[in-house]
């Protein structure tokens, strides 16, 4: 193959047959991206026939996770992610441990020596974010609460698995491998100081700087009113942010791209970047998958079955079992446990990355890197059908005694305090979301001196609305138990401000049987959604867009009748 065309010949390979295979998957009605990996395996080195560059492919799958990471920065404000930081930050790290004490514990047992063990552990504990938005991008659930929860979780792990590749070469010869060149020159307090500051300086230099600067000239490009260049900009910021941060912070491509679709968030332009990348993103993402099924070796499945078994059992099995425990533990509800649960059951480029670095340091064995791979391949096929086992879980576990008695063990944050007066649990509004939308009528409400009790499932922001003396209670407000908290059955009205509509019925239906008289003002996306509620009487429902443009509608009437009365005169 010319060397001049290989760049060429790889994407029209890579698109061709995961156009060609994610097709046959889809008709065989599994998910497109078991055919981006097979298609990957088919033009890999392991299977005869045309063999793509696979150097070449992994460069463009990193371009793939920097736009996926970019795209869902957009779509994750700094706000989302400090909310979640109190169940992200805990149990990613306590995740991590677990997941790399089994994995250690494995290779022990196969006679492995301690740093290969660790290797081997890390990269079974860290799950693909690429894998994830997909994931949560066809359930419609990133915007959820439960999604919040599982990116926060995941970009904790991102920032833990750069700390790692960072400080393993200094450790590499104290755990029995190469000493890196220069490694041995620098002290480990040294590396670990650098590394926290660069990745701290980073964030600082983004949160500070890039939330102003980013927007700004994002701003700029599209008053020029050309479409090109916006969408230039754009995918500009994406790549070239990623980069820049790695070549002068150290930190990784799709940190460096989650960070600056944060700060682009600020603009508001951002929905407008979303669209204008996302055919790009989808293309890219395609590109990943492929690159993936590439470095896949067939053979380890028919010389090494027992162990790919037992590296699938933990990635699929162990950790979510561990995460789910974490979540449950740290009082959340099980729908927010077996959403993350799902997320986490699957392995991707980190897990990579950090086997290729052990490899390297002389700490891990080839076979180690094939065992990941192949477990990476299994899980991330897997993933949609552990996704698909979420709803009948929660089913069960709605419907069993022991689950609802451990929700409810003493969680002073799923009942009232005491200390609420009485007069503001009688003719009070109920709201149920305080998000972007909540918010804004709890302020409408405080102007007015309306009583209202907030439903909210974020924890954190009970917590801080109880500070601030707003009564709010924890919990799924499609639980009867969470609205009875609320004085439902004194409320006038019940407001649902939550972008989660699956439980609306159950609200309103809770809502009506214990107050028959109550009013309901509900919120929707969707024409489709809006019309079933209508139908089921639903009290008065809103859509967003029809909303916005009721409004601007109405603001060009008032300006136009406004300006032809000056021209009169």
């Amino acid at each position: 193959m010319p060397h001049d065309i290989s760049l060429i010949t790889t994407i029209a390979a890579a698109l061709g047959f995961g156009l060609i295979f994610g097709f046959i998957a889809a008709r065989l009605k599994l998910p497109a991206l078991v055919g981006y990996l097979a298609a990957g395996i088919i033009i890999g080195p392991a299977t005869p026939g045309f063999v793509a560059d696979a150097e070449i492919a992994g460069q463009l799958a990193e371009i793939g996770v920097m736009l996926m990471m970019f795209g869902v920065g957009l779509h994750f404000s700094i706000e989302d992610l400090w909310d979640v930081r109190k169940i992200a930050l805990p149990g990613a790290i306590l995740q991590i441990a677990v997941a790399t004490a089994m994995g250690m514990g494995l290779a022990h047992w196969w006679g492995w020596t301690l740093g290969g063990g660790l290797i081997f552990g890390l990269a079974l504990s860290v799950a693909s974010t690429v894998v994830l938005l997909r994931a949560l991008e066809e359930r419609g659930i990133l915007d959820s609460l439960n999604g919040r929860i599982a990116v926060g979780w995941l970009v904790v792990e991102d920032l833990v698995t750069v700390l790692v590749l960072v400080l393993l070469p200094a450790f590499a010869g104290a755990l029995g491998g190469k000493v890196a060149p220069g490694a041995e020159a620098v002290s480990l307090w040294q590396t670990l100081a650098v590394t926290l500051g660069q990745v701290a300086g980073f964030i600082v230099f983004m949160l500070v700087v890039g939330r102003k600067l980013f927007p700004w000239i994002l701003w700029q490009v599209a008053r020029t009113g050309s479409r090109e260049l916006f969408t230039l900009c754009v995918i500009a910021a994406a790549v070239g942010i990623a980069y820049a941060s790695t070549k002068l912070f150290g930190v990784s491509f799709a940190l460096g791209a989650f960070f600056a679709g944060m700060v682009l968030r600020e603009s508001e332009l951002s929905h407008r970047a979303a669209e204008e990348s996302l055919p790009l993103r989808d293309a890219f993402a395609v590109l990943f998958f492929v690159s993936v099924g590439m470095l896949f070796e067939p053979n380890i499945l028919i010389d090494k079955p027992l162990q790919v078994l037992a590296v699938c059992a933990i990635i699929i099995f162990g950790k979510s079992i561990a995460a789910f425990l974490l979540v449950m533990a740290l009082r959340y509800p099980p729908k927010t446990a077996i959403i993350v649960s799902a997320s986490l059951a699957q392995i991707g480029e980190f897990s990579f990355i950090l086997a290729a670095l052990g490899l390297s340091l002389g700490l891990m064995p080839q076979e180690g890197q094939s065992l990941i791979l192949a477990g990476a391949i299994l899980s991330i096929a897997l993933n949609p059908l552990v996704f698909s086992m979420a709803k009948p879980l929660l089913r069960v576990m709605s419907n069993s005694d022991f689950a609802r008695k451990f929700e409810r063990t003493t969680d002073p944050l799923a009942e009232l305090p005491m200390t609420v007066p009485q007069e503001k649990l009688s003719g009070q509004i109920v709201l149920v979301g305080y998000g972007r939308v909540g918010r804004r009528i709890a302020a409408a409400l405080m102007e007015r001196g309306i009583h209202f009790v907030v439903a909210e499932e974020n924890r954190e922001i009970v917590d801080q609305l109880r500070k601030q003396g707003i009564p709010a209670v924890a919990g799924n407000a499609g639980e009867p138990a969470v609205l009875i908290q609320a004085h439902i059955t004194h409320a006038t009205m019940l407001v649902i401000a939550t972008p989660d509509t699956f439980h609306v019925r159950a609200m309103i239906e809770t809502a009506r049987a214990l107050n028959p008289t109550i009013m309901t003002v509900v919120r929707t996306h969707s024409e489709e959604e809006a019309e079933l509620l209508r139908a089921e009487n639903a009290g008065k429902v809103f859509i967003g867009e029809h909303e916005l443009a009721n409004g601007m509608a109405e603001h060009v009437l008032q300006s136009f009748d406004a300006a032809k009365k000056g021209h009169g005169h």
